[in-house]
């Protein structure tokens, strides 16, 4: 498994959500994933350390993966 920490830059603040995914997965597939679900609503939902955060899709300006990160490899 690999655990991938995706970085949100908005227009007032930066949110950051930890995905986790196979270990066949690599970071511009975590973007594309990341850019869909953006196009498929308004507003999405990041978890990350502080419960859940709920985005408006017009308010992200920059989207990049700022680390990968095995977690476990068999």
């Amino acid at each position: 498994m690999k655990e991938f920490t995706v970085c949100y830059t908005l227009d007032n603040e930066i949110k950051k959500e930890k995905i986790i995914k196979g270990l066949d997965v690599n970071k511009e597939e975590i973007v594309q994933e990341v850019l869909e679900r953006m196009e498929r609503s308004q507003f999405f939902t990041v978890a990350n350390q502080k419960g859940g955060s709920i985005i408006d899709s017009s308010l992200v300006r920059y989207v990049r993966v700022i680390k990968e990160k095995v977690l476990v490899q068999i």
